[in-house]
């Protein structure tokens, strides 16, 4: 699996290289500003890009920009944000393409390798790695004045949250400790209440509910 790296800090870049090379990536380029990121994206057509939001030269969005550019010349192309903070503005820009694999990590979660690994993974695959913080500003954003969404129970919340995460029902029955029976039940409660169309692609339905929180923000 092709990587494209963009990180402008470079004891974090070399570690993210070193990281992702002893789970057997291939490191197609790591770059450290907006128009390096740019060139490798279009050149070395990798299977994911993970990519700061803030990169030389404005330290703003830059490197979120490049993705979402190069997403647009090629649709779909899996990106994972890494960010130093939440950000609601650019989680939400970036979802907003609704295609494709996607991810948004606080860069803490990159010293714990499996974790990180698998959301390379994952979002290489096509599927959704959002982090847990995102998900929760999210929601509790929507909570106070939506009514669908105050609807749900303390449980159908809880699912609601890991499933934004990109859990599957097994991965979310394991977390916490229930049946997938229970899972699919409570699932589907969540959908109707939200006024969602139950879907079995794990990737779509987590946007969609996404899609909904963030509607007439």
């Amino acid at each position: 699996m092709r990587v494209v790296l963009a990180e402008d800090l470079f004891l974090l870049r070399d570690g993210l290289v070193r990281m992702l090379q002893a789970f057997g990536f291939e490191i197609a380029a790591a770059v450290e500003s907006g128009p390096e990121l740019t060139r490798a994206l279009a050149e070395s057509k990798p299977d994911v890009a993970v990519v700061d939001v803030r990169l030389p030269p404005t330290h703003t969005d830059e490197g979120l920009q490049c993705a979402l550019a190069a997403r647009r010349e090629r649709p779909g192309l899996p990106v994972l944000v890494l960010s130093q903070h939440v950000e609601q503005l650019y989680a939400r820009e970036l979802l907003a393409d609704g295609t494709g694999g996607i991810g948004y990590l606080l860069k803490d979660r990159v010293f714990d390798a499996e974790q990180f690994v698998d959301a390379v993974r994952r979002v290489a695959a096509g599927g959704t790695a959002m982090d847990p913080q995102v998900i929760q500003q999210l929601l509790s954003r929507r909570a106070a004045d939506d009514r669908p969404l105050a609807r749900l129970t303390p449980r159908e919340r809880e699912v609601l949250e890991l499933m934004a995460q990109g859990r599957s029902n097994a991965g979310i029955a394991a977390q916490l400790v229930v049946t997938e029976r229970a899972i699919a039940k409570h699932t589907s409660n969540i959908f109707a209440k939200l006024g969602l169309e139950v879907s079995d692609d794990d990737n779509r339905r987590v946007l969609a509910v996404l899609a909904y929180l963030d509607q007439d923000r």
